[in-house]
């Protein structure tokens, strides 16, 4: 893919780019959303990439395990404030969507705590002894997957209060389809939301919003145009009204409706982070890199670190031909991710091992990178064993030198690829 088509789209790879930057920010929901867009393209290509089809799907379960620590933490707060059945809302959600098994024991417990316990001090919870039984194997207590009815109000208690409760009130078609959105099921959200829509045609409802995202991630971008139109008329604070507009606007290459959007945002939601994203992303699809390179570098200076916003920056160095700032800039990106002791993403390993080896780094380091890439993305091992062959052979170590290239050469033949140059 060619620098300039980096910000063009929405193919998967500017998808999970979107995602990245979503996640970073913290906006976990609506992280989890785009990458299943992005998973739902990439199923539909005609030849589908085996790596990027499981990098989204770990991206997903990240954002999945992410969003359940936030209810955790939710209901951690509620029963501070005495509201057990909203912490009981919030701990069900965490369970229904973790997949982490250690981490599910721990809201198993603390549910059959708060389950047992109605009337104790709810501090204890976060200290329970291990060997509380579990509800698994607690034959007089409930089952703790959710039901859709709870599943879905615990939903609603992650929104604002007052859209929580108007959600609560759009009835079953609308909880259907909700819960089949947050779901990734968009063929079936779409079904119950029209009938939602149908039976609840107030203007000023919330149902055009949920709607509209469902027909974005189906590629009904006109149909979701209208609605978010509407939705703006009556919820001019909806800020994802105007995510997604923003991301119909970029699809059908109308940059300037893009950047009027958003020079219309009141005040206090133009200063939002996410807002800050879609400026960025606008100025980059507008082709303006010079000018989105200085935007990018005063938020990172104004607002401190974000990943999203630095990932961003360094595809701008890529897009001018900056190859030793974008160099630099992945290492930061690395840098951080190892600092924090979190799994650094092979797509940066893979873009800072490449722009070093271009400009003539062919250090330990660099190897290194290369070895780790080779097996944390296979379907490039060809080109990666070939890289270590070169840097081997550049250190003067024929015998390595040799042996990676026969790695390389056998790699490639095993994929059926072109030869290597």
């Amino acid at each position: 893919m060619s620098l300039m088509k980096l910000f063009s789209g929405p193919t998967p790879e500017s998808l999970m780019t979107k995602g990245d930057s979503l996640f970073a920010s913290g906006q976990w929901g609506q992280a989890k959303q785009v990458y299943e867009r992005a998973l739902h393209k990439l199923e539909k290509t005609a030849e589908s990439d085996p790596h990027r089809h499981r990098q989204l799907q770990d991206k997903i379960q990240q954002t999945c395990e992410a969003l359940a620590r936030g209810h955790q933490e939710d209901a951690m707060n509620y029963l501070d404030g005495g509201y057990t059945d909203e912490a009981r809302a919030a701990l069900t959600l965490a369970m229904e969507i973790s997949r982490d098994a250690t981490f599910r024991d721990e809201l198993t417990k603390q549910l059959a705590a708060l389950n047992a316990r109605p009337e104790a001090d709810y501090d204890a919870l976060e200290t329970m002894p291990v060997d509380l039984p579990s509800l698994d194997n607690d034959q007089t207590s409930t089952n703790p997957a959710a039901s859709k009815e709870e599943y879905f109000q615990a939903l609603c208690h992650t929104l604002p209060e007052e859209v929580g409760k108007a959600y609560q009130g759009y009835g079953e078609a609308f909880i259907d389809g909700y819960v089949a959105l947050n779901n990734g099921d968009f063929d079936t959200a779409i079904t119950y939301l029209e009938q939602a829509m149908a039976a609840t045609p107030r203007p000023d409802s919330f149902i055009p919003l949920e709607l509209a995202t469902a027909y974005v991630n189906n590629h009904r971008l006109e149909e979701a145009r209208e609605l978010l139109e509407q939705v703006r008329l009556y919820h001019p604070e909806a800020l994802p009204a105007y995510q997604l507009l923003c991301d119909i606007y970029w699809e059908q290459g109308e940059i300037a409706q893009a950047e009027a959007l958003l020079a219309s945002l009141p005040a206090h939601l133009a200063q939002s982070r996410a807002v800050m994203h879609l400026r960025g992303e606008t100025l980059c699809r507008a082709n303006h890199f010079e000018q989105a390179r200085d935007f990018y570098r005063h938020f990172l200076e104004t607002y401190g670190w974000d990943d999203g916003m630095a990932q961003e920056l360094a595809k701008v160095h890529e897009a001018l031909n900056e190859r030793t700032e974008a160099r630099e800039q992945y290492r930061q990106i690395m840098g951080r991710c190892s600092s924090c002791h979190a799994r650094v993403d092979p797509e940066i390993k893979h873009k800072y091992a490449e722009l070093s080896f271009a400009e003539g780094h062919k250090g330990p380091d660099v190897l290194e990178l290369y070895l780790s890439l080779a097996r944390e993305i296979p379907a490039n091992a060809a080109i990666y064993f070939d890289r270590i062959s070169q840097i081997y052979f550049a250190q003067g170590n024929t015998a390595e030198g040799e042996r990676f290239r026969a790695f390389a050469l056998r790699a490639q033949a095993e994929r059926n690829l072109t030869p290597l140059s």
